[in-house]
């Protein structure tokens, strides 16, 4: 199958990465678009007071969608290095899985691929991990590239 559009999350973490390199990877080898995802809760007020009394000026750099951004940044230097060709940043608010299934069906993605973190842990053994999630809930193929050692 020819993928016209590979989309693929990353939370910055460098296990997303790898799975954002392989993404980018089968973009360059079938030509596809690549959307890098990433999703983003609001911090509460009194983590917000508290990082603008650590930060001071600097506070703007961990509120908001800051640190998707700087997230997807360094992935499209990931991405780049892998071969892709054509990249869309896409940082939305909301749950990891909610953003990756409305944004791959956003952008008719063909495939989603996302990391196998979480998938071995406890927590997503009995809350549900986000690979597993998005696997039942994608309106594409997905892809679930080995990020991990295999411990969680």
């Amino acid at each position: 199958m020819a993928y016209r559009t590979v989309l693929v999350g990353t939370d910055g973490s460098a296990s997303s990465f790898r799975a954002v390199s392989a993404a980018a990877s089968l973009a360059a080898a079938t030509g596809a678009v690549l959307v890098l995802a990433c999703a983003y809760l609001p911090m509460r007020e009194s983590e917000r007071a508290a990082a603008a009394d650590r930060l001071g000026d600097l506070a703007y750099k961990v509120s908001g969608s800051t640190p998707a951004d700087d997230a997807l940044r360094t992935a499209r230097e990931h991405a780049a290095a892998a071969g892709a060709g054509e990249i869309v940043l896409a940082a939305e608010q909301g749950d990891a899985v909610d953003v990756l299934v409305a944004l791959a069906a956003r952008h008719r993605a063909d495939l989603l691929v996302v990391g196998n973190r979480g998938l071995n842990s406890l927590a997503g053994r009995l809350l549900g991990s986000v690979p597993s999630n998005v696997s039942h809930r994608a309106p594409c193929d997905v892809l679930i590239v080995r990020t991990t050692d295999g411990r969680g």
